[in-house]
């Protein structure tokens, strides 16, 4: 022993004990983010109608990771859902653990084709479930070509920011209820418009918190950062993650991070030909199927489709039509719509009872409208429309 009372065979035991639990941290929080990232999407479904990115950037530590997802959801007809959430009360494995669990109920309920405030429902009691001691925010959001807008419910998460084309960047109005894992709330959902030239931002709390200010100024500095941002989704994440300081910023809260950017192009010239849409109100009566037939072929004919996609589209409608003139009520739409992908045939009316597909007898006069669907189409489903009605639908891809 030196003297003075020091030992340096302390010290040494001090500083090899300091360098195993950093090693310790190190392999947990590797570990922490390895299954975090597997449990994401490894490649982002895109839609016909919007161009996507989203990015997760991990903390620094092992604490630091929370449990950040996101995920897109193709449901069809040209609909597709966009959830980005976080777990809290957790961290590391655990938290990416029920992540997971999150993630894997919301591809399940979404498949439901429900409104968003009751996906968040059916998720809510998940929640409780998987990890009473947990809650989780999160964010689930709708978008419909036909609608031009995100119909969506927030589970006590931020609020989507959306870029107009003119620059003017809006925050989505609520409702806004309480965080998953809570129990017996109720949530609403709400709306908010997206059309050409639009871009949205979802994002977890990790982007916009700092230590020394209010979140609501971590947000009003996103929101005036995506007012300038160009470019791809990608570039414009990469933006926006670099101008809020996320790795550099000294102020910025150790969190990880999930960003997504919707972005709602604007087409011009030979793009926007293959972009259409045309519908037709149905009366009822006698002459509605052959108007619609005569419609359908007259709108496929004058969007140069191949005349093998032009009568597999009329035989569609027709179909659907017939189903809806026999079991639904009005109002009844016959909607058309093209991408440059794929073509999609939707028939809505004012009754809530869905359709679905059932063996028809050799003497059965009806009942087989949903099957022929079935069997000519490469996707087809139904839902209730917000207005009480339903929806059906049928899809053909291009190429196939």
């Amino acid at each position: 022993m030196e003297a003075g009372g020091r030992d340096p065979r302390s010290e040494e035991i001090v500083a090899e004990l300091r360098e195993r639990l950093a090693y310790v941290e190190n392999d947990r929080r590797a570990t922490a983010v390895t299954l975090q990232r597997s449990l994401l999407p490894q490649e982002l479904e895109q839609p016909d109608d919007l161009r996507i990115a989203a990015i997760y950037q991990p903390g620094s530590t092992e604490v630091a990771i929370g449990g950040d997802w996101y995920d897109v959801i193709t449901l069809g007809a040209g609909r597709t859902v966009f959830v980005v959430g976080d777990v809290l009360g957790g961290h590391g494995v655990r938290a990416a653990a029920v992540m997971g669990q999150l993630r894997a109920g919301v591809r399940a309920y979404a498949r439901l084709d429900l409104p968003p405030h009751e996906v968040l429902q059916l998720l809510d009691g998940l929640a409780v479930e998987i990890a009473a001691s947990q809650i989780a925010t999160c964010v689930y959001a709708v978008h419909d070509p036909n609608e031009g807008e995100l119909v969506y419910a927030s589970a006590g998460h931020l609020p989507i920011l959306v870029r107009d084309k003119d620059g003017t960047v809006r925050r989505a109005a609520e409702p806004t209820g309480p965080p998953l894992g809570t129990g017996g709330w109720l949530h609403s959902s709400g709306a908010i418009s997206l059309g050409p030239g639009s871009t949205a931002v979802l994002y977890t709390d990790g982007l916009v918190k700092r230590r020394s200010e209010d979140i609501d100024e971590g947000v009003a500095t996103l929101a005036a950062a995506l007012a300038s941002a160009q470019g791809t989704p990608a570039a414009i994440c990469d933006r926006l993650m670099r101008t809020l300081g996320v790795g550099v910023g000294v102020d910025h809260d150790d969190d990880d991070i999930a960003v997504m950017v919707l972005q709602h192009p604007v087409r011009t010239g030979t793009e926007a030909d293959l972009f259409h849409n045309a519908a037709l109100e149905l009366l009822g009566g006698v002459e509605a199927a052959p108007r619609a037939r005569a419609f359908a072929r007259g709108v496929l004919a004058s969007w140069r489709l191949p005349a093998e996609m032009c009568d597999l589209g009329v035989l569609a409608a027709s179909e659907l039509v017939a189903n809806a003139l026999q079991h639904g009520s009005p109002p009844m739409w016959l909607r058309l719509r093209r991408t440059d992908r794929r073509l999609v045939v939707e028939m809505t009316d004012g009754d809530d009872h869905l359709p679905r597909r059932r063996r028809s007898g050799p003497a059965d006069e009806t009942g087989r409208g949903i099957s022929v669907i079935a069997a000519i189409a490469s996707a087809w489903g139904s839902r209730r429309t917000p207005d009480g009605g339903k929806a059906v639908w049928c899809e053909f891809p291009f190429g196939a």
